[in-house]
């Protein structure tokens, strides 16, 4: 496929509305492309910095991941998302000294192909999987697997594509696209969108991350935004499952900003969004064509907030040798995957957040009543709420960190 080649999806299928969801998935890189376009100038400057930050990725197979066709476009979309803890190249000492790099942050992304669902699942950085044989990006030998290895260290056998094809090992969902961000990344996204309000139940205290506020509401942006999003010291029982609950704190909120304000509608937001995507961002290969990114986006219709789900990996803690570090529940586990793998719904009766967040008290409905409330809707199987042991939330619950 070349630049000069547009997707154009099924026009009969569904009616078309702006795709503000998937504007948001894939790291806002449609937002440049759309406002260049739209002022007849910066396409090479945008298309240059779209290639130069792609790599390769992988599926189970072997085979690299190709921009996609207009059918696969019209399907489910999956997305890895990565936040990188690197230091390399950050300009702060803050954040301790340069070593490896690591997925400090996983969530895989998942929008069903009806665009009426999506959910964002999180996988600890401390939970420990089998890993399997990852191409080396520098072209040398590929990187041994291994039985049993914690996650986030997937970094350093190949890159985030490594990351990338274990989770897909692990899951059995087919995951075409990745976008990762680094700390600037998240500095610059939460400035360009005028910071997020989150509320906090209990005073955070974590000289770690040197982020110290009172209960209450705080509109975080720039350094104290990224504190946040990595404190697990002041939150919870200072795990990386607690931190988890935390950052589904200020991702819910985020979302409900930029449905709430229109702000993906603003041509201004949307530059300084796409603009610090760009240049913070690694995207796959998959995702550097800015005609497949219109396309994609112009195929999703909005979600309602109760229906896009943030879900925690359901774990238990390990012993022994591997005390600190979690292990797949597997029956669990596997309940989520393949109702990712199958593109059914995962909806919970109502948020179980688990250790690092509390529900705000909200007049708004419960899950469970928006659910009950779909009009003409054929129950079936697959339209049923999650079991209670599942721990999550979705955008319409406001949540505080706890």
């Amino acid at each position: 496929m070349t630049e000069s080649e547009f997707i154009f999806p099924d026009e009969t299928k569904r009616p078309r509305r702006r795709g503000w969801l998937t504007k948001l998935i894939i790291g806002f890189t449609v937002v440049t492309g759309l406002v260049a376009l739209a002022a007849g100038g910066g396409y090479v400057y945008v298309l240059s910095q779209l290639k130069a930050s792609g790599i390769d990725v992988y599926s189970t197979d072997g085979a690299t991941y190709a921009p996609p066709t207009a059918a696969e476009i019209d399907g489910p979309i999956n997305v890895l998302l990565i936040g990188s803890d690197t230091r390399e190249g950050q300009g702060s000492t803050a954040y301790g000294p340069v070593g490896n790099a690591l997925a400090d942050v996983i969530i895989l992304l998942h929008v069903s192909e009806d665009r009426k669902n999506a959910v964002a699942l999180s996988f600890p950085r401390d939970l420990m999987v089998e890993v399997p044989s990852c191409p080396n990006p520098d072209g040398g030998e590929p990187y041994p697997g291994s039985d049993l290895m914690q996650i986030n260290a997937t970094m350093n056998n190949g890159g985030p594509a490594c990351t990338l094809l274990t989770i897909q090992e692990l899951t059995g969902v087919r995951i075409p696209y990745l976008a990762m961000i680094d700390f600037k990344g998240v500095i610059a996204m939460s400035e360009a969108v005028g910071g997020v309000t989150v509320c906090v139940a209990e005073p955070i205290q974590d000289q770690y991350t040197d982020l110290y506020l009172e209960a209450g509401e705080h509109t975080l942006i720039g350094e104290q935004a990224l504190a946040f999003l990595r404190t697990r010291h002041g939150v919870g029982d200072g795990s990386d499952l607690s931190r988890i609950s935390n950052q589904q704190v200020f991702l819910t909120s985020l979302v409900r900003k930029l449905k709430d304000e229109g702000a993906l509608t603003n041509p201004f937001t949307m530059l300084k969004l796409g603009t610090a995507a760009l240049e913070n961002m690694t995207l796959s290969n998959s995702l550097t064509s800015i005609r497949v990114i219109l396309g994609m986006a112009s195929e999703v219709n909005d979600v309602d907030l109760d229906k896009i789900t943030f879900l925690k990996l359901p774990v238990y803690s390990m012993s022994g040798n591997y005390a600190g570090r979690v292990g797949l529940i597997e029956e669990q586990g596997q309940l989520l995957f393949e109702k990712l793998a199958q593109d059914q719904p995962l909806v919970l009766q109502e948020a179980n957040v688990g250790s690092g967040a509390v529900v705000a008290e909200t007049e708004e409905p419960t899950i469970s009543e928006s659910v009950e409330a779909a009009p003409d809707s054929a129950a079936t199987s697959s339209d049923e709420p999650l079991p209670d042991w599942v721990q999550g939330t979705n955008a319409s619950v406001k949540s505080c960190s706890s």
